[in-house]
């Protein structure tokens, strides 16, 4: 199915939801890297991506055809003899730099042992190097993640908001992929249980129990999840050492920081796939009980953030 570039996709009624499309796309490292260079770079060509990235003619093709599907890249034929296209960023993909620039700022702020120094990001409107801060679109002020209460809507339910499938990603052991890889990143969201368990997470669940009700998943699978988020610190474990299924789960401040990369990519998919049905989550500012979207602040003026005056140093 082909969604339209330059205006929402309507959804089917009872199938995947916002959520489900955010994480395919969020959640793959190949996708996320390859719309870095369209952005920062403008590049076009797929020639030119393959001298920017270590990525196999035939996985670049995979990926172009499917952003291509989502509405993310619009491929333009330049040439006939043989057919070849450039993949120009629609305004659906340009809408997912603050997407790019929340995982980058937490990679550079809580990756330990990057595979290379990441760069900082400069706020061209007053040249400071900056990281995103969030902040309330409704009220302007800077909150954290326990200011926000969050709540299923009608679309809204763990079998729809996982993604059945996602695309194919890069092995741990394949070529580095220099400052644009977003090893930990990956870890929290790169396929569909870790995604789900890190939004129940977010949305209340403490319990062993708990993950496993909400999301319907086997008991080896939150083990085994509960396992990687304690590893990679964004979980930590209260209770009894010798029973993990009385162990109170709590997001440190490791995993309540990733928590802007999760609402940029929830309000892209929320923006661009409509269900019938409305909504697939909603959230409020607790502190002052409106309604709460992102707004992306410089921590060096306190100014919005928007995707064409950022550059990478």
């Amino acid at each position: 199915m082909m969604h339209p570039p330059d205006r929402p996709s309507r959804l089917g009624a009872g199938g995947d939801n916002a959520i489900a499309f955010a994480i395919g796309v969020a959640a793959d490292e190949w996708t996320l890297l390859i719309l870095r260079h369209a952005m920062q770079d403008g590049v076009r060509r797929p020639e030119r991506w393959r001298e920017l990235l270590p990525i196999p003619e035939a996985v670049l093709t995979s990926r172009l055809r499917r952003m291509s599907e989502l509405g993310i890249l619009d491929p333009v034929e330049y040439d006939r003899d043989p057919p070849r296209c450039e993949y120009h960023l629609t305004p659906r993909g340009a809408a997912l730099w603050p997407v790019l620039v929340t995982i980058w700022a937490w990679e550079v702020r809580w990756a330990g042992g990057h595979p290379e120094h990441l760069p900082r990001m400069r706020h061209l409107t007053c040249g400071n190097l900056f990281d995103p801060l969030m902040a309330c679109r409704e009220c302007g002020d800077v909150v954290t993640p326990r200011e926000v209460t969050g709540a299923f809507g009608p679309s809204g339910s763990w079998p729809r908001s996982a993604p059945n499938t996602t695309m194919r990603r890069r092995s741990s052991g394949s070529a580095n992929l220099g400052p644009g890889f977003f090893p930990e990143s990956r870890a929290l969201i790169g396929n569909r249980w870790s995604a789900a368990m890190l939004g129940a997470a977010y949305l209340g669940a403490h319990r062993f129990s708990e993950f496993q009700r909400r999301l319907g998943a086997p008991a080896t699978v939150i083990a085994d999840r509960l396992r990687a988020f304690r590893a990679l610190g964004v979980l930590e474990a209260f209770g009894d050492a010798d029973r993990a299924d009385r162990h109170d789960y709590r997001l440190t401040d490791k995993g309540r920081a990733f928590f802007p990369v999760v609402m940029s990519a929830i309000e892209w998919g929320q923006r661009w796939f409509l269900a019938p049905e409305g909504p697939a989550v909603v959230f409020r500012h607790r502190a002052s009980d409106h309604p709460f979207s992102v707004l992306l602040l410089c921590s060096a003026c306190s100014r919005p953030l928007s995707g064409k005056q950022m550059s990478v140093v």
